[in-house]
């Protein structure tokens, strides 16, 4: 915030004795150190406390902003915030940071109040505040978890509430110890707070859990066990949900623990306390499995949506392919697309279709965009309605909306190409239904008889007068009263001889009501008639007000009509506001459709507007076909401006390069390019064309990413103890059916250990797991994966070396990057290049290759097939019985270390083992030169 921004601070203005009153008051709030409360003192709010040290140091960026109220021991600390300024507060707290809740207090003096309430799951109250000039990007939920922990399983009960779309949901599933399964979910579900059992288990399995939470950017919220219970559900639920009740209570029959998590989470969201909610919801089982699952670390590799440091929106996916044009409805539904991308081949392939559909046809797009511009938000305005905050306007706007769907079945309907039958399906056909004389024409219909659409040019919201004949004849009369007035104008502006609006004025709407008046320099002209005729009320610079008996007795009548007729016209609009309620059906699936089609639409646009083509890819179930793609590019970085990029193509094919090794110098573009595979795939997945020349993708349930450290520092989790947890969770919950990237696993500890663990790792994924795998590395000494004996599990994988491609200019020594993906693995190490890349300084860049030239020791690595193979690391020749020998010792070593549960261990104990097992092997390397070179 500038400098300005403070001298704008709203000025705190209590005396000394409201000041006492208040701090008195506030010392008595209940301590709860989430809350961030506001006190309204009408044209501004007031922060105090610690709340308004963060306000100053989070928002304002410096402490000056605080002001002290009262003195010494019993001072208090405040910050005042102007009302533009708490609108930015809100939004940032609610919407963007999950950690804090929002209180808003009213009153005055020490008597104070507890109005509004919010949480970044149940924005309730605030929503007109964050919605007034922005669109709502993601709809938040609400998840209830309440986890049964037995001996190396977990079974996870899941209940959640999304407000905006009014559905409740719940889940049960077995999950890992890592809670892969669960963490995915939260991903899927957009949740942006949990409740959760207090004591559900032991420390470390609460400690792993509340990892899981905190990775998910979710504000726990921790509730007693009592809570969860499931006695009168059914029965509250009865009053919640449309339709019978019978499927409900045989749904929560067979969810025992999901049951208790739903009971929680109704009396913490008070649903049944705000009777709009009856009958309004619908209950859903969630299948964790009906989607490709993402957790949040691979939803940070693949940079699916936006974050507060993008340097520009195509930074992410979502702003690249954010092309929606309906107000709110389409981004929602784009964001909940890329969390949850498909698995039904047929359903991806409808998706694809559409696009291509609207990819073909210039003309059907273009028109098609231009009528969903003039969408609203049907989705909040539907809220609104049925949580009777609505008034005319929404009314209107959702009128405006449904007159627009016959210009965009028309365009539909033109559409002649090959997908017409789908098209016919898929949006004409509900189309018709829903726009039919029992449903959208109906409300058409309403609003045409009700709504005064004449007077919507000069802003005003009224219920037309033919609609109620109350309201009818109160108009007449008051239409007669008016033309008495007018008519008493007339006679007084002959009576006074001044022409009349020119000289004599009527104003109405006054203190006094209707009155007469003059200028100043008329008055001396009919002063003699004023004072003998009339009633002067009073004489300013404006001009001299006066009346007489008729004209008061006039203006007394036509107000009473116009209060009678405003009353009539509001009772008018809160009844053709609860029919219009009754559409709710109608509105959900015509906005369901209408986003559908913006979202497809936008694929189309941004296929379309990129300089370099995405193509269709082929779709193949999980269990066939390869992924293949020729010349793809990373759809986000060839965005960005300046970038010239290089296309690679990526081959995983089953049993030959199901699982690849990409070596390579740091900068040449290996993290770039295993990124942009997950991108192509997730992209494929939701249904939108990809980047390259040519795609086929066998269908993947699951993309795990470990990419990257990220910001755990600030939970006190190291780099590598990061990078552990990670792959844990890749261990656990990877299957063959799942993509694999890992980026520079094991830098993060001493070189052994790290390759080690990076070998150890390999293995199991090549021989357990079998899922494709791109796996960069530093470690060349990895790439001899690739020529171990081909056992039947490494033969079904196929394991294959890459690497990225760069060349040095011996002349000069200079380093060129080619950014080329090339078969075989790389032949030397760059890192001293890339440190004269960085200006190092000349001495340290010559000590660096004398040290380098002494520690590698370069030779035959074994006879001529192998010899010529490019790229792998020539070492010393050993006795073969000794290699062997050393081999199995080493191995043996590995798999002890493969097996540690490191998930239910701490890092010491971690440390205390690994240096337990390094001690055995040093002993063996005792009597074995082949062993002791790794000492």
């Amino acid at each position: 915030m500038e400098d300005t921004e403070h001298n704008k601070l709203p000025e705190l203005k209590l005396d000394a004795k409201q000041a006492q009153g208040f701090i008195s008051l506030f010392k008595t709030l209940p301590q709860d150190a989430r809350a961030v409360r506001f006190f309204d003192r009408r044209d501004y709010y007031t922060v105090h406390g610690e709340n308004a040290t963060f306000i100053a140091k989070t928002y304002y960026h410096t402490t000056t902003a605080l002001r002290q109220l009262g003195s010494g021991s019993d001072g208090l600390s405040s910050v005042s915030v102007s009302k533009n300024m708490f609108e930015t507060i809100a939004r940032d707290l609610l919407l963007d940071r999950a950690d804090h809740t929002l209180e808003l207090y009213e009153g005055s003096g020490s008597n104070w109040r507890l109005t509004k309430a919010g949480t970044p799951g149940n924005l309730g109250h605030f929503e007109d505040v964050l919605f007034a000039n922005n669109d709502m990007q993601d709809s938040p939920v609400i998840v209830a978890l309440y986890p049964n922990l037995r001996e190396n399983e977990c079974t996870i009960g899941m209940g959640f509430i999304d407000m905006t779309k009014r559905t409740l949901g719940l889940a049960e599933f077995l999950d890992d110890s890592q809670f892969t399964i669960m963490e995915s979910a939260l991903v899927a579900l957009g949740c942006k707070e949990c409740l959760l059992p207090n004591e559900v288990g032991k420390k470390t399995e609460i400690k792993i859990l509340h990892d899981a939470l905190a990775r998910c950017g979710v504000l726990l919220t921790e509730r007693k066990k009592s809570e969860y219970k499931t006695r009168d559900l059914v029965q509250d639920l009865s009053r919640l949900i449309k339709g019978t009740i019978e499927p409900v209570r045989e749904l929560l029959s067979n969810h025992q623990f999901a049951s208790g998590a739903l009971g929680a989470l109704l009396s913490y969201a008070e649903l049944l306390s705000d009777d709009s909610n009856y009958g309004n919801y619908t209950l859903q089982k969630y299948n964790p499995d009906s989607y490709m699952r993402l957790d949040s670390a691979a939803m940070r590799a693949l940079n699916v949506l936006e974050g507060k440091t993008d340097a520009n929106k195509n930074f992410s996916l979502f702003g690249l392919m954010n092309r929606t044009c309906t107000a709110g409805m389409g981004k929602r539904l784009l964001n909940r697309w890329l969390k949850q991308p498909l698995l039904d081949v047929k359903e991806i392939n409808y998706r694809l279709d559409l696009v291509q559909a609207f990819v073909e046809d210039t003309a059907l797009r273009l028109d098609l965009r231009q009528h969903l511009k003039r969408i609203s938000d049907i989705d909040r305005l539907m809220h609104n309605l049925e949580k009777r905050r609505a008034g005319l306007q929404h009314i209107v706007k959702l009128y405006q909306s449904s007159i627009r769907l016959p210009y965009i079945k028309t365009a539909l309907e033109r559409y002649e190409g090959q997908f017409s039958s789908l098209i016919k399906e898929r949006y004409l056909g509900p189309f018709d239904y829903w726009t039919d004389d029992d449903h959208l024409n109906k409300f058409i219909g309403l609003v045409e008889a009700s709504v005064d659409l004449d007077q919507l040019d000069n802003g005003a919201y009224m219920i037309s007068s033919g609609y109620d004949p109350n309201l009818s004849s109160l108009k007449n009369e008051r239409d007669a009263v008016e033309k008495q007035i007018h008519n008493l104008h007339k006679q007084t502006a002959d009576d006074l001889d001044l022409p009349i609006d020119k000289a004599l004025k009527l104003d109405k709407g006054t203190q006094f009501g209707h009155v007469f008046r003059i200028t100043k320099k008329e008055e001396p002209k009919v002063r003699k008639k004023l004072s003998s005729q009339y009633i002067v009320l009073e004489t300013r610079k404006d001009g001299v007000k006066f009346t007489n008996t008729k004209l008061k007795k006039l203006g007394d009548h036509y107000q009473k009509l116009l209060d009678e007729y405003t009353s009539c016209q509001k009772e008018l609009v809160s009844r053709v506001v609860q029919t219009a309620a009754t559409f709710s059906e109608v509105f959900e699936s015509v906005a369901g459709l209408l986003s559908e089609l913006d979202v497809l639409l936008s694929f189309a646009d941004l296929v379309t507007s990129c300089p370099t083509p995405y193509i269709r890819p082929d779709i193949t179930p999980s269990d066939e076909g390869n992924i293949i793609l020729e010349g793809s590019r990373h759809p986000c970085v060839e965005a960005q401006d300046g970038v010239s990029f290089i296309p690679n193509d990526c081959r995983l094919v089953r049993g030959k390069s199901w699982f690849q090794i990409i070596t390579g110098p740091n900068m040449g573009g290996k993290s770039t390019f295993i990124r942009q595979v997950g991108v192509n795939v997730l992209m494929a997945q939701v249904g939108c064309f990809v980047p390259c020349d040519k795609a086929s993708i066998s269908v993947r349930d699951c993309i795990f990413a470990r990419v990257g450290a990220g910001d755990c520092q600030l939970r006190g989790v190291s780099t590598f103890m990061q990078e552990m947890l990670e792959t844990a969770s890749i261990l656990k919950g990877a299957t063959d059916k799942s993509l694999i990237i890992i980026d520079e696993l094991g830098r993060g500890t001493s070189t052994y250990d790290g390759f080690g663990l990076a070998w150890a790792i390999c293995e199991h994924l090549v021989e357990v797991t079998k899922a494709p795998t791109l796996f960069a590395t530093h470690f060349h000494e990895l790439t001899a994966l690739a020529h171990e004996d081909v056992d039947h599990e490494r033969s079904i994988v196929g394991v294959a070396n890459y690497h990225v491609g760069a060349h040095i200019d011996e002349s000069c020594r200079k380093l060129t990057m080619l950014y080329k993906v090339e078969a075989g693995a790389c032949d030397q190490s760059f890192g001293i290049h890339v440190a004269e890349f960085a200006n190092f300084p000349e001495s340290v860049v010559a000590l660096a290759r004398e040290k380098a030239a002494e520690l590698e020791d370069f030779s035959s690595i074994a006879d001529g097939e192998q010899q010529e193979q490019v790229g792998c690391k020539r070492k010393r020749v050993y006795n073969p019985d000794d290699t062997v020998k050393g081999a199995a010792c080493a191995r043996q070593f590995l798999q002890e270390f493969a097996d540690l549960p490191l998930d239910r261990m701490d890092l010491t104990e971690v440390l205390k083992r690994v240096s337990t097992l390094r001690c055995d092997l040093e002993r063996d390397a005792a009597d074995s030169p082949w062993l002791q070179q790794f000492f």
